[in-house]
């Protein structure tokens, strides 16, 4: 049996969404220690699994890999469509599973496009492959099609900067009891709409934040310009995403964010992708005077909310080997 281990990860924003601009989408994001995916896998001569989505995903692996079939338990799972990245991990664990239980050599940055995975932003397979801040190159705008591509007409965009953060920095995830986020055909026509009226000029903004800011304070372990940048940034997002969501935050993780970035103990605050998940950067020595913070404004909003508190995660996937299963 073959036990693969991945975790969740932040979505900053995008570099560029404007059609004016030579290259498309960017993204920026941080892979953290929770919320986990654990899957187990194993060889067998048909596909046997009891989650549906799962299914979905190993079905495909199946067929991709050219293998006859996989035994496959979801032992461990993240918040699904919560802007913590919880569809890219699970393709790209089961696909690793699976590979490893058929004695399959994989790239998983080549396979993504063919299970639909990284075709906009390659953060999710960055951090699931070595973790820690990273920045992609997006693609050129010319790409850029009316329709979604097919699945596998893509390749998953470059990193072009990752940096290990330090280990006593702490995120704190609040994830409100709302709805989902954006997720698959919806999250898709909601993109193209923004880029399709993106402002260009948002995009010098949101490169003077990361060259200046967020990107020098990763490589000097400064958390409080970290934090800074990275609010920085996803406000400027925010500002493209508007007309989708409601506003610069998806509501109510507006409100979450403002509570979040008026607490001494919180460097920055944010939203991750289409939310609901808000999150909020501090350190060890003050992660109980943050949470209290944080428990003190969900009470206030009269917000019910999962909270926790993460590491920022500096390796990628993990995968163990155990003993077969009867």
């Amino acid at each position: 049996m073959v036990t693969v281990t991945t975790a969740a990860r932040l979505h900053f924003g995008f570099q560029n969404l404007a059609l004016a601009n030579e290259r498309l989408y960017g993204g920026v994001g941080v892979a953290l220690d929770e919320p986990q995916l654990v899957v187990d896998a194993q060889r067998a001569d048909e596909i046997v699994c009891d989650d549906g989505e799962a299914e979905s995903y190993l079905r495909r692996v199946v067929a991709t890999l050219g293998v006859e079939g996989a035994r496959l338990s979801v032992r461990e799972r993240m918040p699904r469509h919560m802007g913590l990245g919880s569809g890219t991990q699970l393709a790209m664990a089961i696909l690793v599973a699976v590979a490893r239980a058929h004695d399959r050599e994989v790239e998983p940055r080549e396979r993504a496009p063919d299970l639909g995975r990284g075709g906009r932003s390659g953060v999710g397979v960055a951090t699931f492959e070595s973790g820690g801040f990273v920045v992609d190159g997006g693609h050129p705008t010319e790409r850029f099609t009316s329709e979604p591509p097919a699945n596998g007409d893509w390749t998953v965009p470059p990193v072009i900067a990752r940096h290990e953060l330090p280990d006593n920095w702490r995120f704190l995830l609040v994830v409100p009891d709302v709805e989902p986020g954006a997720s698959g055909a919806e999250e898709d026509r909601h993109m193209r709409q923004a880029v399709e009226r993106a402002d260009a000029g948002i995009a010098d903004d949101v490169a003077a934040t990361l060259t200046r800011l967020l990107l020098p304070a990763a490589a000097e372990g400064d958390h409080r310009r970290f934090g800074t940048g990275g609010a920085r940034l996803g406000r400027l997002n925010g500002a493209w995403y508007a007309d989708e969501q409601g506003g610069v935050y998806r509501p109510p993780a507006g409100r979450i964010v403002e509570r979040l970035t008026q607490q001494p103990a919180v460097a920055g605050a944010g939203q991750s992708s289409w939310g609901p998940a808000v999150w909020g950067l501090t350190t060890r020595g003050n992660v109980d005077t943050a949470m209290t913070g944080v428990e003190m404004a969900l009470s206030d909003l009269s917000i019910e909310a999962d909270v926790r508190v993460a590491c920022p995660r500096n390796e990628g996937v993990t995968v163990t080997d155990g003993p077969t299963l009867g």
